[in-house]
């Protein structure tokens, strides 16, 4: 089986450079990794060219039109049996694509995902964004994870398709906000066997400091509403849950600007919230300093992702933008 990994690429050189390391690592070798340079000003030519007497590489630049349609030119140039995206901002273990390729040959799935992870190289911001992203007291919980509420939805950062999901479903037809979700569910609605490969792990590195994670975030409540737009039945209450945290912690605010005798029961709940996510970090990681951390990664990501969940579910479905 020959697998296509394919790499969309923006601004981000150094990134690309380590996870090309770890793919000359891996323990199954039939594989050609492609990376489209989506329009960078910083174009990493150079670190990919520097690895094509170790790799089955091949380096494409073309003009930006965001990770979606990057992905779709990859498509078209792959030979693969399997197409395997990933984001440029992970490492991946050594056996990963052994574990994909035994899955696959002992269970096949038509399109799969995996699950992320922190590295022991990362920094503590790292894991912290790391665990709010995986936390069960986050929403963090639904990615990577089949046991949740609703359909399993593989996601870009790491992800496979068949040849024949390609030929038969095409490629992204949105290049952001939520790209990833509107293809798994379009891939799902055309009858192909879609699951969650959970030993297919990949270390995600994501943002590297809180402004950039808020941004992301705020992001992904955007995208939120945007499948909404597409597949009305993909809108879980789940995916409420941030946007109802921000309404919470602003009538906290409140409460107590005012001092009214609600605030106490307010500040309670804020304060065994925050306990639970210190020691469920600490537990997981380990440390003290991550699980402090994890404290403002998870507050950050439920206020980002709900602040931009507010704004597009009033910009398009109440004023209808």
């Amino acid at each position: 089986m020959l697998f296509s990994i394919i790499i969309p690429l923006y601004n981000r050189p150094q990134e690309i450079d380590e996870l090309l390391f770890t793919l000359i690592q891996q323990d199954y070798q039939n594989f050609e990794v492609l990376i489209i340079e989506d329009g960078s000003k910083l174009d990493a030519r150079s670190i990919v060219e520097s690895y094509s007497d170790k790799l089955n590489i091949r380096y494409f630049y073309k003009e930006n039109e965001g990770q979606g349609f990057a992905r779709n030119y990859a498509f078209e140039q792959a030979n693969g049996d399997y197409f395997i995206i990933f984001d440029s901002d992970c490492l991946i273990p050594k056996d990963y694509l052994t574990i994909v390729k035994n899955h696959l040959e002992h269970n096949h799935l038509d399109a799969y995902g995996g699950p992320d992870a922190a590295h022991h190289s990362f920094t503590p911001i790292q894991k912290a964004i790391s665990y709010s992203m995986t936390s069960p007291f986050t929403t963090g919980g639904i990615r990577g994870n089949k046991k949740h509420v609703g359909t399993f939805h593989p996601r870009s950062f790491n992800m496979g398709i068949s040849r024949k999901v390609w030929e038969s479903v095409g490629g992204f037809k949105l290049t952001r906000l939520g790209e990833d979700i509107e293809y798994s569910i379009r891939i799902q609605k055309a009858g192909f066997k879609t699951d969650l490969i959970s030993d297919a792990v990949v270390f995600h590195k994501r943002r590297t400091n809180f402004k950039q994670f808020y941004k992301q975030l705020h992001f992904f409540g955007r995208a939120r509403i945007n499948i909404y737009k597409h597949f009305s039945s993909e809108l879980k209450l789940v995916h409420f849950f941030p946007a109802v945290f921000v309404l919470f912690i602003i009538g906290a605010i409140i409460f107590n600007l005012l001092s009214l005798p609600i605030a106490k029961l307010a500040n309670s709940l804020l304060a065994v919230y925050i306990l639970l996510l210190f020691f469920h970090s600490l537990i997981k990681t380990k440390s003290l300093k991550v699980a402090f951390l994890s404290v403002f990664t998870s507050f950050i990501q439920l206020i980002a992702y709900g602040l931009g969940f507010i704004q597009d579910f009033w910009k398009r479905l109440v004023v209808g933008a």
